[in-house]
């Protein structure tokens, strides 16, 4: 008898747990893992995570931060990430090195966030010949300087390189070390306020060549093919985000600042350097066109560039770059 009530005790628990589990909504799963690092660019993710938006596509997703974006890549490959907000530029290198990563989301492009300062005396790129010039190899601010020089006439070979993380070239550039460094914001608003503002100004920034640097959010094909249902629930959560940014600017600016370590007023100073894509304008960066928003256009430049400094042997197809069929979707209403 007691055997009994205790098997049936037992039968009527593992019911209750197994129902439980079944009707535990998909957030309760592992959540979505995803790699960033602090740029103001990435503010609507950081958002999205501080109110959890995700949650209502039953979807959770978890941002890991990294100081350098390309360590996130290699983290995408082991599957300690899901996915990452990279560059696109790398995006191109790693596809043309076999990566199966594609882009599913153009996130924002840099609208000044990234710039060329130097010295007050130094005032455009044909000065930089012969001169110092510190900035992070293989990085988006090597791209930037590559093709403001190619722009110019110029190589790499017309200057003295550098090497050094774009968060170490403000006090570089303070100490006297180097008259031009390449960064972006915060590190662009520190260099320009040393002495007050007098010893240095940006030449040249990726204001000038709108899409050529561009954040974009990646997912092996492997994760996409497996969880597409997570990758839309993503979107829609960063696009709700945007759009709370939108209807509540002080609160978002709290979550932010608290997010970048930033006071709100300093975060509010970086809005104008990037610009995020709306839903709307996402079919741009993937139609076919001479715009340097379109991935068809930038895909030719950066390879060349990329070729040129022999960072990879071909340059990629461009379709084999991207996936748009979540954008596509959510264009359509579906």
């Amino acid at each position: 008898m007691i055997r009994s009530w205790y098997r049936t005790a037992k039968n009527i628990a593992l019911s209750v747990t197994l129902i439980c589990l079944a009707t535990l909504p998909a957030h309760a799963a592992d959540p979505v893992k995803i790699g960033v690092n602090i740029w103001i660019g990435t503010a609507p993710f950081y958002v999205a995570d501080a109110l959890d938006l995700y949650k209502k596509y039953n979807t959770s997703v978890k941002l890991r931060f990294f100081n350098d974006l390309a360590l996130v890549p290699p983290a995408m490959a082991s599957g300690g990430l899901d996915g990452g907000v990279l560059t696109y530029d790398m995006v191109v290198a790693n596809v043309a090195r076999n990566m199966k990563q594609r882009v599913v989301m153009p996130v924002d492009y840099s609208n000044g966030g990234d710039a060329i300062l130097a010295s007050k005396e130094i005032t455009k790129i044909t000065d930089f010949k012969g001169k110092k010039v510190a900035f992070n190899p293989l990085s988006p601010s090597d791209f930037l300087l590559s093709y403001a020089l190619k722009s110019n006439g110029m190589s790499e070979k017309d200057i003295k390189p550098v090497n050094m993380g774009a968060e170490a070239v403000a006090a570089a550039m303070a100490s006297g070390g180097v008259p031009i460094g390449v960064t972006y914001q915060p590190s662009i608003s520190e260099i320009e306020k040393i002495d007050g503002g007098k010893k240095f100004h940006v030449v040249y920034s990726s204001k000038e060549a709108p899409g050529l640097i561009t954040d974009v959010l990646v997912f092996n094909q492997k994760f996409i093919d497996a969880h597409p249902a997570e990758v839309k629930a993503v979107i829609q959560g960063y696009l709700d985000a945007l759009a709370y940014m939108k209807s509540n600017p002080d609160e978002a600016v709290k979550h932010i600042a608290k997010a970048m370590k930033l006071k709100p007023e300093e975060v509010k100073e970086q809005f104008p350097d990037v610009f995020n894509l709306p839903l709307a304008d996402m079919p741009k960066v993937f139609a076919k066109s001479k715009d340097t928003m379109s991935f068809h256009t930038t895909t030719q430049v950066i390879g060349e560039l990329l070729k040129s400094k022999k960072q990879i042997k071909a340059i990629p197809a461009v379709e084999n770059t991207y996936d748009d069929q979540f954008v596509k979707a959510l264009i359509a209403g579906k």
